[in-house]
């Protein structure tokens, strides 16, 4: 591979230009397409993002959601209906005419935003009794929004996600839903696509619009700035009562359904895997979303030596029971191969060449830390095994030192400042829990957003707000965020 076609900084010096060329020489996406905000996903990155949202969505199954398609449209009466909702307004995509003579729409229609109200209106058909709940349901999906910046998986105009809905006919089983949520975020995330996280209950003044409690996972990109990564929403009886979800009760009385929403986006799940995992020769991409978790190289120096070393390829393809390519292609060198597939992230490359026929062996090397071993044929099988299950560990480990590493605190507000101008993470802190002293916090540092309190951790505030002075009455994180 020629040097201007592999990664020319490095991922430490200039993160910013490292994620736009991994973007465009991985060959993720062309941002060419003339419409800003909307990506041409290419095929390696809309495989990892059919992977992953495979894996996400075999885990709402088996908790009992069952897949929907809903329309991609929503009339604006629905958008109106649940009074902190229709704030998404400022966020939509309207279609106002139709046909060729642009003949105007009785009604505007939004692009979906996000689906609480073209669902919860059929939950109000579908709802009759307690025998319906809890209905359990999901989609995978895109949404649109009319956001101001845009970065490749990061933040779009368009993107990719699942969003799931559920109703109960008690506030206690709509509560446990947002904890199961947050264990299949961790059972995805953070144990198959090794992305460490923390989930935070947000502040009142930044929660979900039409939520009663809003709890979201962030982690911490290279740069310092955290991503938002999937969050999930109780959302009590607002939407029941706007859009009229009742069902008669056991004891024979009509009542309103509690509910919750939770959304996964692989979009930004795929960008915390680049920023995460990668480093200054391109991707490394954990085991279970790899679209090859092994990539078989033949070496051959005579032409009468191509075909068995071919046939040995092809079968080693066939044989190994995990994702595998054997790399045929003539065209280019060993060597060339080599590099293509490093920048690519898959995590095993076996080399084999006529005198590894010769001993019945490979050569076998791990993407992550570059280690080349030589492995008997018979041993094969079960040392991919072993080493795509060592990679995935070796991914997590390192990716939580690194997290570990941008958890700061700070005692005073000019520490704070510093710490997020010179190094970012989050930065845990003493709140008053006003949004007048947030809304400071931010101006003053820059962009420093209260993320929330740990759910499931009590810190209990015993000093003064950073910010005001007044008595404390959170312990919170401060970050910067895309």
């Amino acid at each position: 591979m020629a040097k201007e076609e592999g990664i020319t900084v490095k991922k430490s010096e200039n993160f910013s230009e490292w994620y736009t060329q991994v973007i465009q020489k991985a060959e993720l996406a062309d941002i060419r397409y003339n419409v800003k905000g909307f990506l041409v996903h290419k095929p390696w990155a809309t495989k990892m993002i059919k992977l992953m949202n495979s894996i996400i969505e075999k885990e709402l199954e088996e908790r009992g959601h069952q897949p929907f398609f809903f329309p991609s449209v929503i009339p604006e009466s629905f958008l109106k209906k649940e009074k902190e909702h229709a704030e998404f307004s400022a966020e939509v995509f309207w279609i106002t005419e139709a046909g060729e003579e642009h003949k105007k729409l009785e009604e505007k229609l939004a692009l979906r935003p996000t689906s609480e109200t073209v669902i919860y209106s059929m939950f109000s058909l579908w709802i009759r009794s307690w025998r319906d709940l809890p209905m359990k349901t999901y989609q995978t999906c895109q949404v649109w929004r009319y956001e101001s910046y845009t970065r490749p998986f990061i933040r779009g105009r368009e993107f990719y996600w699942i969003e799931a809905h559920n109703a109960f006919a008690t506030k206690e089983e709509a509560e446990k839903q947002v904890e199961e949520d947050m264990k299949i975020t961790r059972k995805t995330l953070y144990e198959k696509f090794c992305i460490p996280f923390i989930f935070f209950k947000r502040p009142e003044h930044d929660k979900f619009k039409g939520a009663v409690n809003t709890f979201a996972a962030d982690t911490i990109m290279p740069d310092g700035k955290v991503l938002q990564l999937p969050s999930t929403h109780f959302l009590g009886q607002n939407f029941s009562k706007a859009f009229d979800v009742k069902f008669v009760d056991k004891d024979k009385k009509e009542k309103y359904v509690w509910q919750t929403c939770y959304g996964p986006a692989a979009w930004r799940i795929l960008a915390a895997v680049i920023a995460i995992h990668g480093d200054d020769k391109g991707l490394i991409i954990p085991p279970a979303i790899a679209p090859y978790q092994v990539v078989i190289v033949p070496i051959y120096y005579k032409k009468n030596e191509k075909e068995k070393v071919f046939k040995k390829a092809v079968e080693l393809e066939k044989s190994l029971g995990v994702r595998s390519y054997a790399d045929l292609r003539e065209d280019y060198t060993p060597g060339w191969k080599f590099n293509y597939w490093e920048l690519m992230g898959v995590p095993i490359r076996i080399e084999i060449g006529p005198k590894d026929l010769k001993k019945k062996q490979v050569v076998v090397v791990r993407r992550d830390e570059k280690k080349k071993e030589v492995v008997k044929e018979k041993d094969l099988k079960k040392k991919v095994e072993f080493l795509l299950k060592d990679i995935e560990d070796n991914l997590r480990k390192k990716a939580d030192k690194f997290f570990s590493e941008y958890l700061s605190e700070a005692k005073n507000f000019e520490e704070l400042r510093k710490i997020l101008e010179e190094k970012g993470g989050l930065v845990k802190i003493e709140w008053c829990g006003n949004v007048e002293c947030a809304n400071e916090i931010k101006a003053r540092t820059n962009g420093g957003t209260i993320r929330g309190t740990i759910f499931g951790k009590e810190e209990k505030a015993k000093g003064n707000c950073i910010f005001c002075g007044k008595k404390a009455k959170q312990v919170v994180y401060v970050a910067k965020q895309y």
